[in-house]
């Protein structure tokens, strides 16, 4: 079998077995092609040629031009490849087995004090407030240059500054994940239990509240500025750009930091938002394993790295849950 047919057979596996997004297999099915790419110039035909000091070597190459979180990525996805490789008799021994995974330094993006985030949302609400007379601080003249979904004119209108207002009210109040709230639909949203159906990693969905200053800056979107830029191709998607498509990513990023910018709190990025509204719901008494429920998470390890828990934290809610503490 050609290395290119492996890989693909590789990717139809994962796909039908592990649930993952479509986003995490193309990064897989990437870090397969580039390192057996690799093998490929040094004049490697057969998978069984490779050593485990050729994937080290590897490994070491690559190590120059990413980060060790990438590298970390990097090197499960080839070792998945080639543990199933062996599984399905395509290789004589798992080359990969004892391919180490790089370590990861256990740091942590910074996350905005209550005090910040009240500044940040409040900035974000008055805005939209205050610029209800729809005349904004951009003529429009580049919307033609923008990408779909891009701000374009939208940037500075009554419509920009509602739909900024609903998504930092939403970002904050559910810690939901950028890629998590440009995907999101009209239906989605139920304003009467006040609740958000989220799509996740892996296509796995989970329901997350949210709060009334949320709900009214939801509202105020759907109702006052959605309608405006609203376009055929818009689809049933909750955030749209200045095109009437689909928000995007970038768009949603550079909102967050600018909005940042302006209401004077320090520089954050939508998972930094993400993180600031976790360790505020544990420092508000919230339960470890429901903050786990509405970040999404699938270890409660990755919810307990992710926020700002000291382990003397942990240590006297033990203390005072457990009866033979």
């Amino acid at each position: 079998m050609r290395f290119e047919e492996c890989v693909d057979a590789f990717i139809r596996y994962l796909r039908a077995n592990r649930g993952l997004s479509e986003n995490t297999l193309k990064a897989y099915r990437g870090d397969v092609e580039a390192c057996l790419a690799l093998f490929v110039r040094r004049g490697v035909t057969d998978l069984n040629e490779i050593t485990l000091d050729d994937l080290r070597s590897w490994m070491a190459s690559e190590s120059h031009h990413h980060a060790r979180s990438s590298m970390a990525r990097k090197t499960v996805a080839v070792r998945g490849f080639f543990s199933w490789c062996y599984g399905h008799g395509l290789v004589r021994t798992n080359q990969a087995a004892t391919l180490m995974t790089p370590s990861i330094p256990d740091t942590l993006p910074a996350v905005l004090t209550e005090v910040q985030a009240r500044q940040l949302m409040d900035k974000a609400d008055s805005e939209a407030v205050n610029h209800g007379d729809g005349v904004g601080d951009n003529d429009g003249d580049n919307a033609g240059d923008m990408d779909d979904g891009g701000d374009g004119a939208l940037r500075g209108t009554h419509a920009e500054h509602l739909r900024n207002a609903a998504m930092l009210e939403l970002l904050y109040a559910t810690g939901i994940r950028v890629a998590e709230l440009v995907s999101l639909d009209m239906n989605d949203v139920d304003f009467a239990n006040r609740t958000v159906r989220v799509t996740g990693k892996g296509n796995k969905q989970r329901v997350v509240p949210f709060g009334v200053p949320a709900m009214r800056a939801l509202r105020a979107w759907v109702d006052d500025g959605r309608p405006d830029i609203a376009a055929d191709d818009s689809a049933d998607a909750l955030f749209l750009g200045a095109r009437g498509r689909r928000l995007n990513q970038r768009v949603a990023r550079e909102v967050v930091h600018r909005m940042a910018r302006d209401a004077g709190v320090p520089d954050i990025s939508p998972h930094a938002l993400r993180h600031s509204a976790a360790t505020h719901m544990l420092d508000g008494g919230a339960d470890l394993r429901e903050v786990q429920e509405l970040l999404g998470h699938a270890s409660l390890k990755t919810t307990q790295r992710y926020t700002h828990v000291s382990i003397e934290q942990l240590k006297s809610r033990y203390s005072q849950a457990f009866p033979r503490a």
